[in-house]
Formats: C-alpha cells, sequence, structure tokens
C-alpha cells in the first residue's frame, strides 16, 4: 500500500498531464466551482502551493476568515498565468507541502482529486480514479470541515458499489465512489448518480 504522500504525488502527477491535453478554449470553460473556469481553478490550485504560512493567515484575515474570500484572492493575484506556466507550477510541486502537507497530505490528494473531476464532469471527459486514492479521499473528506463536507455526511452510511470500503451508520447513501465524493463535497451535479435513503436527505443539505 502507498503512503498518502506517494498517492498525492500520483494525483497531482495525472492532473497535470491531464490539463497538457486540454485545447486553449477548454481553459476558459466553466468548471464545477461556481464562477470559475479552467483557468481560476487551476490558478486556485497553484496559489496554495506557494503560501508558507505565515502568509496563510495573512489571506485568511483579509478574506474575512472566509473562504471563499480567502479563494478570491488567491484567484486575484495570477489571471495572466499560462496554462503551461500553470502546469509547470504543478509538475514543480508534485509532493505535498504547506497547507496541502496538512493531515499527512491528505489534504493535497483532496484538493487534487475533486479539482480535477470539477474540470473533466463540466467538459465530459469522463476517468476512472485510482481505487486507493478514492478510498483515502473518501475516508478523509467525510471528516473535512473546511469544505462542510462533514455535516453534509453526518448520519449516513457512505456505500460505494465500486469500492471495497464503507463507513458511517444511518440511512445508505449508494452510487460511485466518486459521485459520492464530490456529492458530499458539494457537487449537486453528482447526485443524480446517488441513490438509497440517503440520496435524499444528502440533496436536501445540499439544496437548503
Amino acid at each position: 500500500m502507498k503512503s498518502v504522500a506517494r498517492l498525492v504525488r500520483d494525483e497531482r502527477t495525472d492532473f497535470a498531464a491531464f490539463l497538457r491535453t486540454l485545447t486553449p478554449a477548454q481553459w476558459d470553460e466553466p468548471t464545477l466551482c461556481p464562477e470559475w473556469t479552467v483557468r481560476d481553478l487551476v490558478v486556485h490550485v497553484v496559489d496554495y502551493d506557494a503560501l508558507r504560512f505565515r502568509d496563510l493567515i495573512a489571506q485568511a484575515v483579509r478574506g474575512g476568515l472566509r473562504l471563499d474570500r480567502m479563494n478570491a484572492l488567491g484567484i486575484a493575484r495570477g489571471p495572466e498565468r499560462t496554462p503551461e506556466e500553470l502546469i509547470e507550477r504543478i509538475e514543480a510541486n508534485l509532493d505535498p507541502r504547506g497547507l496541502t502537507a496538512v493531515f499527512g497530505g491528505r489534504v493535497g490528494l483532496l484538493d487534487s482529486l475533486v479539482h480535477q473531476q470539477d474540470i473533466r464532469r463540466p467538459l465530459g471527459l469522463s476517468r476512472d480514479v485510482p481505487p486507493e486514492r478514492l478510498r483515502h479521499a473518501l475516508a478523509f473528506a467525510r471528516h473535512a470541515r473546511v469544505i462542510k463536507a462533514d455535516k453534509r455526511a453526518h448520519g449516513l452510511h457512505l456505500a460505494p458499489v465500486d469500492l471495497d470500503w464503507s463507513a458511517g451508520s444511518g440511512p445508505e447513501l449508494r452510487g460511485p465512489g466518486e459521485a459520492i465524493l464530490m456529492a458530499i463535497a458539494g457537487r449537486s451535479a453528482a447526485l443524480a448518480e446517488l441513490s438509497g435513503p440517503g440520496a435524499a436527505i444528502l440533496a436536501s443539505r445540499l439544496n437548503g
């Protein structure tokens, strides 16, 4: 079994390789993150790579301790970066460090995996997420307070149909592991792929 840090490196390597397949027009397409294009989202990803702890604190203060405002500040720093520059930044920072290294690299794994899917889903470019990465991301996401996934998953039994893994107690939430992950991460676009009594509960939490 690979270490989480190795899983992050593999996921970011795949992310960079995927970005290299996109056309110039696709970099300006919308993602599952409201008001963010592919370019905006990748700027967000690489912005956190460069932040030292004191920089993160400063950005948190400037953003009023609100994650959406903190992210917007990061996006504002890099609107003119070219796709090649952004991809090279990812390739130069494959190993988790700083914020992405928190919880043994699990923050970096969850961030990279979810954001790659944020891009792929609207473009209709599906992938088979490696099961080991998906299991680790799900196990961490269901407790992730910063993105409110802990509240969305609370009291539900997560039961991916394509993984030898399940967690939680309560009404069952069934579906592909990737769809469950994206839904508890706040992406309502994945709800249509889920079933079980927990699906309606999760939908109400996302739409409430």
